[in-house]
């Protein structure tokens, strides 16, 4: 029998111990891997819970951001983390999706550029590749829907004004708001970003559908194309 010389969280003071903090001093006491080592519950023969949270936080820069990205099978060839404990973090990070998306597509309304980014920001910023997303909005600049159109860097050939308004039309939406981001973390619009705009301006003053604004999203910057009177 392999003999356990490691030590286990009980073994911490009790102030230390993730799901004490949690219920003397509230959830927003806790660091992110002393919230993801309640999720996963154990450590093994080696480890502690927290131990193996802050290793699988250290794998990457982009921290728990990182972990969207792993699938079940990179989750489980991590040391410490078996089926069960891939289960449980694959699990809580689709209920935080689902979450934001539900959150989004509710009766939010849009005043400004930054009522966007405290929607999309964190969701995009870390983003591999460009992703095209629109915001459809009815009379009073409400949130029906957000929709992904396109993966890929934004071109013309990629974000078709029929994909856009397609979309548009089918939700009665009154106007839209582009966003996409920059996997570069620079929010710049680019040529391409600007020529795909104008495209769709134009597009949407034939059906009647106004397109309100062109976002950029980076590495927590953003662009917007109405604020620099690019449109």
């Amino acid at each position: 029998m392999i003999k356990n010389t490691g030590y286990t969280i009980k073994d911490l003071p009790e102030d230390e111990r993730p799901r004490e903090k949690l219920y003397k001093y509230g959830v927003k006491a806790l660091s992110n891997s002393e919230l993801l080592a309640i999720i996963i519950r154990t450590g093994n023969r080696e480890k502690t819970a927290i131990e193996i949270s802050q290793e699988l936080l250290a794998l990457d820069k982009r921290g728990i951001a990182y972990l969207t990205e792993l699938s079940f099978e990179e989750l489980t060839s991590i040391n410490g983390i078996g089926k069960c404990k891939a289960s449980q973090i694959i699990s809580t990070l689709e209920l935080v999706k689902r979450i934001s998306a539900a959150t989004g597509e509710s009766k939010i309304k849009i005043t400004s550029p930054k009522d966007v980014i405290n929607i999309l920001m964190e969701e995009m910023r870390y983003l591999k590749k460009e992703f095209f997303k629109i915001i459809l909005l009815d009379t009073k600049n409400q949130i029906i829907v957000i929709k992904d159109i396109s993966i890929g860097s934004l071109s013309s050939s990629i974000v078709h004004p029929r994909e856009v308004f397609n979309v548009a039309i089918k939700r009665s939406a009154a106007s839209i708001i582009l966003v996409h981001n920059h996997p570069s973390g620079d929010p710049y619009p680019s040529k391409e970003d600007i020529n795909v705009t104008n495209r769709l301006i134009e597009c949407g003053d034939i059906i009647g559908i106004k397109i309100l604004d062109h976002i950029i999203i980076g590495d927590g910057k953003y662009s917007s194309l109405k604020e620099k009177n690019i449109i």
